[in-house]
């Protein structure tokens, strides 16, 4: 297992290089490393934590991913806890023009082109010492959309390591889709676990405030929160229009929940 080298280390940045956007395309991630300044980091861990204080007393609709748990067992110390608050930028305003943000636009737009359209947005939360694990997967293996060329930025508000459970990836994996297994003891997860050799995994290490990239068949992961940390993570995913459902072969409109963040004509 590695630990990736940030793009980018400082707050402030603007673009990536064709270096980095050939890394990307080539890898199928990248560590960008820090775009958010210090103040609206604070910001955005208060409006976090009020959103899953709101979660915990019934008034968000946030489920516990950790296999063979309820959600409603939550105050159980041994409990293990991976919550997934689906669309959190319909519920909060900050939240929703955190999806608008010029620098992570800019660099979205050097990996898509100037036309971008949200897919969705989710909240995840490890609580210290009994973070539950996301087993390896591609994203589209849940989505199943064309074509298949959705970029994710996963954007952290506290310094994340792999004990803590910063996102891991497989170099490469995205250049081919893979049949995933239902993860055992879920009816949600999907698990790549006993196909992935992990000694090939790269850990993306970040400080509060920052980004990893990564393509929808990238295989990821994020392991246990066993410290005595928080991990409080965004996951934004961005699209181009014209984007379809292989299901239905429609293309999702843009609507409230899947605006237009971006357009030049």
């Amino acid at each position: 297992m590695q630990t990736a080298k940030t793009a980018e280390s400082e707050s402030g940045y603007k673009a990536l290089t064709q270096t980095q956007v050939a890394s990307f395309w080539e890898e199928g991630f990248l560590v960008v490393g820090k775009v958010l300044e210090d103040e609206l980091i604070e910001e955005m861990r208060c409006e976090y934590d009020s959103e899953f204080d709101l979660a915990r007393s019934g008034q968000r609709p946030v489920r516990n991913l950790a296999v063979g748990e309820e959600h409603h067992d939550h105050d159980e110390e041994d409990q293990q806890e991976m919550l997934q608050f689906m669309g959190i930028s319909e519920y909060n305003l900050r939240f929703h023009q955190l999806i608008y943000h010029d620098v992570i636009l800019d660099v979205i737009e050097d990996l898509i082109g100037p036309n971008i359209q949200l897919y969705h947005n989710q909240a995840l939360y490890k609580p210290p010492h009994h973070g539950g694990p996301i087993f390896w997967h591609q994203d589209n293996a849940y989505w199943k959309c064309v074509p298949a060329n959705l970029v994710s930025v996963w954007l952290t508000l506290d310094d994340v390591d792999y004990h803590n459970g910063a996102m891991q990836f497989i170099p490469g994996s995205h250049l081919r889709p893979m049949i995933h297994d239902q993860a055992q003891g879920s009816d949600v997860l999907l698990d790549m676990g006993k196909l992935v050799d992990d000694s090939k995994a790269v850990v993306g290490d970040l400080p509060a405030g920052g980004i990893t990239l990564h393509h929808c068949q990238t295989l990821h992961r994020t392991a246990p929160n066993t410290t005595d940390r928080q991990r409080r993570a965004l996951a934004i995913h961005y699209m181009t229009p014209g984007t379809r459902s292989a299901q239905t072969q429609e293309s999702f409109q843009v609507s409230f929940g899947k605006p237009m963040l971006r357009m030049r004509v």
